[in-house]
């Protein structure tokens, strides 16, 4: 049985969950209390982070790399473009979210909220948290903009970097955190992927201390 270790609202965890259902690849998710760095976690992935995936017989870390596997291995239906041009652009994107996105905004939001207090660190950080809430801001308002230009986020298809986007934005909607009001593109844009088959298990998260808002798993808000 393939097995995905996971947090419920890590974002690299959901960009690895939205692949394998678009894939229509069978997991079993298990809750990993990575904070806690257990020695057979450990054995696992040596860099003590989630998600770690046993798929077909290997143990996989890095989520990109993960991703990307799963797309060579199962390319249809097709997360990557044809062209060398748009599989970088494809890239950059996923590269801005996990990095940049998450240096700015998830990690000063989700992290300060939630991820501390379930792992026993203290409370928010007030000023990571207004840091957060206004860098947010300036990344919906580029996504808005690449929409504005086109179909989905990479260009005229879905792609991994409409679930790299998503992954991050639906852990900060579960919080409440995201303005979707801020701009209709970005709203239109996350609507329609949230209404994916794909999406349907992230919608039905819980994490104990911690409901989600009532529009959370509403398809139309």
């Amino acid at each position: 049985m393939n097995r995905l270790f996971h947090v419920p609202l890590s974002p690299f965890c959901r960009k690895v969950r939205l692949t394998l259902a678009e894939k229509r690849i069978e997991v079993e998710l298990i809750e990993e209390r990575y904070w806690e760095q257990a020695p057979e976690f450990l054995r696992r992935n040596p860099a003590g982070k989630v998600p770690v995936l046993r798929l077909e017989g290997m143990t996989l870390s890095e989520s990109q790399a993960i991703c990307e596997l799963i797309e060579e291995r199962h390319p249809t239906p097709a997360l990557m473009p044809r062209t060398p041009e748009d599989r970088y652009e494809v890239r950059r994107l996923c590269a801005w979210f996990d990095d940049k996105f998450h240096n700015e905004v998830t990690s000063r939001l989700l992290y300060e909220r939630v991820n501390k207090k379930i792992s026993g660190q203290g409370y928010p950080d007030s000023k990571n948290v207004k840091y957060g809430a206004t860098r947010i801001k300036y990344h919906l308002d580029y996504l808005g903009w690449l929409l504005d230009q086109r179909r989905w986020l990479a260009g005229d298809v879905m792609t991994l970097a409409d679930f790299a986007a998503a992954a991050h934005l639906s852990s900060l909607d579960y919080i409440s955190d995201v303005d979707w009001n801020r701009n209709a593109n970005v709203k239109e844009w996350y609507a329609k992927i949230k209404s994916r088959p794909s999406f349907r298990t992230l919608l039905m998260d819980q994490v104990p201390g911690f409901p989600p808002p009532p529009h959370y798993a509403d398809l139309d808000f």
